[in-house]
């Protein structure tokens, strides 16, 4: 049975909707996965109280007496704070106890827990944390998207590797394809970063298409799309902010009248539909690629559905073997 550890106080609301969407993760399970809830274990089941039919289902609590706060410097909360729900979920998944970690706490110290606690994967250079991004016809997976903020060529181009085979196991796309994200398509352009990072994609046997532009990411261009994590991180939460933006704008625009208001009322659900596209609830949380286990990253103001998705993530990545499959590729011979 798999097992997933979830970091109960991890997030802007935590615990009450980590609490509720672990529950609802259960509640599909269908016998697929258990879910351990980290965290204050008098606080997780004041929030559990609140919900009905919950006897049989598979989860469980697992006591951390500690928080790490989302303003807290990371290496020395994780060294203040080792009874911390992170560091304790970290170190269940280390041990075997269980086989995914999932939080929506404070990134850096997530990161931390899992470099220092769960380690790096021979051969990789850095870890790297991806996003699903909507596209045209899909979705496509961006790396990195933080984790590392002043990159070498050859750590972008085991990004769009890790990256090739996550989306490989968890979306079933053969060779899927892989973008330089620069401005520019040609191959001279961009900075020293991307001009060097170049032909090591290009020379590999990723099915890479060359440089993508910005314009691109979002018309299905590419199924991976490699930047840095400045690069990544501003690109995605700009197109987090369209999901606030679109419906704003449309009610502005067109509900200043009557006719407006009741052509809305007759579009809204087909609108939701669309702004549903730009909604990172759809997409559950970040995977953390490079290290030795299954980690996701979801985010701060991770709603109930966000992290039953997350949920359903990890449990994917470690189905499909993904962290086992990067370390067969990378790993010194």
């Amino acid at each position: 049975m798999i097992r997933i550890a979830v970091d109960a106080m991890g997030g802007d609301e935590a615990p009450e909707p980590v609490v509720k969407g672990a529950i609802e993760a259960a509640r599909v399970s269908q016998g697929r996965f258990e879910i351990v809830l980290v965290g204050d274990e008098a606080k997780i089941a004041k929030h559990m109280q609140h919900h009905h039919f919950i006897k049989g289902l598979p989860i469980y609590v697992h006591h951390a007496s500690q928080k790490i706060e989302m303003n807290e410097s990371p290496g020395v909360a994780l060294r203040k704070k080792p009874d911390s729900s992170i560091a304790v979920g970290a170190t269940l998944h280390a041990k075997g106890k269980v086989d995914a970690l999932v939080s929506g706490g404070n990134t850096g110290a997530v990161l931390g827990a899992a470099l220092f606690t769960l380690k790096r994967i021979e051969g990789v250079l850095r870890p790297a944390i991806g996003s699903f991004m909507p596209t045209s016809t899909g979705v496509c997976f961006l790396t990195d998207v933080g984790a590392n903020v002043d990159c070498k060529p050859e750590q972008l181009y085991q990004f769009g590797l890790m990256g090739s085979i996550f989306v490989n196991h968890i979306l079933g796309i053969d060779k899927p394809k892989v973008g330089l994200l620069n401005i520019g398509e040609e191959p001279g352009k961009g900075n020293e970063l991307v001009q060097g990072a170049f032909p090591l994609f290009e020379q590999s046997d990723l099915n890479f298409i060359g440089n993508v532009e910005g314009r691109d990411v979002l018309m299905s261009a590419a199924d991976v799309v490699v930047c840095d994590g400045f690069v990544g991180n501003i690109l995605i939460k700009f197109v987090e902010s369209l999901t606030q933006m679109l419906p704003l704008s449309l009610k502005k625009k067109i509900g200043s009248n009557i006719v407006g208001n009741f052509g809305f009322f007759f579009m809204q659900n087909k609108f939701a539909n669309v702004v549903k596209l730009f909604d990172y609830q759809e997409y559950g949380g970040a995977p953390l690629l490079g290290v030795k286990g299954n980690c996701i990253v979801a985010h701060g103001r991770s709603t109930p559905r966000a992290i039953r998705t997350a949920i359903v993530e990890a449990y994917k990545m470690v189905k499909e073997n993904v962290a086992e499959n990067i370390e067969s590729r990378l790993k010194p011979a």
